[in-house]
């Protein structure tokens, strides 16, 4: 035995230890490489609702500060400070955008969307818009990159608005960003 005294990781651990390694910006994620300590009871839903134990946490500040320490290694997410790195669970997207600025037109379009959790991003080469149907029913579920490899889900009334900005380019209908052509839908599929 090491003589270490075994830790089970709850969120006020993690809170307790995101706090103390958050300096100005975002963590260091990509240098920490802690031992996985397990699973936590925590959900985020497709809504971006963060679940504990089931229940909804109602403090904003505290999402925002989970939110700057999750990880994404392929399809699975985690929580990772300097000391521990914990399983979730993500229904979707881990981020929902909510709006988005708009800024010059056409191929000159900068669209800046932010999330749940006040994060932005600039969408282009770098933080690309994507858009899934679903095979049975057609309906799109749009997604933009946010940071380190985390999407958010574009909520409805912000799609919307994407699709009133929309173009036709090279056989598809979509939307300029930062440079970049971002297809929504093949023009020949448009009702």
């Amino acid at each position: 035995m090491s003589g270490q005294k075994t830790v089970t990781p709850t969120a006020n651990s993690l809170a307790a230890s995101a706090k103390a390694a958050k300096g100005r910006g975002l963590p260091p994620l990509e240098k920490w490489n802690p031992p996985f300590c397990g699973d936590l009871d925590m959900q985020i839903r497709r809504d971006g609702t963060w679940f504990y134990e089931g229940t909804p946490i109602g403090r904003r500040e505290l999402v925002k500060l989970f939110s700057t320490i999750l990880w994404r290694e392929g399809d699975k997410y985690f929580l990772v400070t300097p000391v521990e790195k914990v399983g979730i669970t993500v229904e979707d997207a881990p981020f929902v955008a909510v709006d988005f600025d708009v800024t010059g037109e056409g191929e000159s379009q900068l669209l800046t969307f932010v999330t749940n959790v006040d994060d932005q991003a600039k969408a282009g080469p770098d933080y690309p818009i994507r858009v899934e149907r679903d095979p049975e029913t057609g309906e799109p579920s749009p997604y933009v990159l946010i940071r380190r490899n985390l999407e958010a889900l574009i909520d409805r009334k912000s799609f919307y608005r994407l699709v009133d900005l929309g173009q036709h380019h090279e056989g598809w209908f979509g939307v300029w960003s930062g440079g970049q052509f971002f297809g929504i839908i093949p023009s020949d599929e448009l009702p």
